[in-house]
């Protein structure tokens, strides 16, 4: 495994982020939603950065099963989401990767008719798209490679490195 992005880079632009979602929202009523799991330390940085009033919550979606480096059949559960009819929603994941999962989640809240809904995702993954999704707010775009770090994971390990990390193909 090898850094893709250090620590001290992202840290600058969550925070970088951050002030501008600041600027955004100033004096709209916000939800922030995390996706879980991978989301939860991206979401932790933004709320503590994010100087206007807010309030958080969580859905899990996922399309990774096990080990498997590819998405599978998708799985969204609302179970954690707090009311949003007429708040403004940002959706925070950590990688948009076929975009499939922020659309169809998005679709999904979009039913619990909130005042707008925008997208934002710490990694873009370049050519692995397969939805017409561009994210509304994005810290950095990466190569099609298999990453960990500051929230992603790999059978369930790896979320804790301070870094964005690449898994070697010996890794996996």
């Amino acid at each position: 495994m090898h850094t893709l992005i250090p620590a001290e880079q992202i840290a600058e632009r969550v925070r970088t982020l951050a002030m501008q979602l600041t600027e955004v929202y100033r004096g709209r009523p916000l939800t922030v939603i995390g996706v879980l799991h991978g989301s939860i330390v991206l979401v932790a940085d933004l709320m503590r950065g994010i100087a206007t009033p807010h309030q958080i919550g969580f859905v899990k979606a996922s399309s990774y099963r096990g080990a498997t480096t590819t998405g599978s059949n998708l799985s969204i559960s609302l179970d954690l989401l707090p009311e949003i009819a007429g708040r403004d929603v940002l959706v925070v994941d950590d990688i948009l990767d076929t975009g499939r999962t922020l659309t169809a989640l998005c679709a999904e809240l979009r039913q619990r008719q909130p005042a707008s809904i925008r997208t934002a995702v710490l990694l873009w993954k370049e050519g692995r798209q397969e939805v017409d999704l561009v994210p509304d707010f994005h810290a950095f775009r990466i190569p099609d490679r298999f990453v960990v770090g500051y929230g992603l994971d790999y059978n369930g390990n790896h979320r804790h490195l301070p870094e964005i990390a690449v898994l070697d193909a010996e890794d996996l």
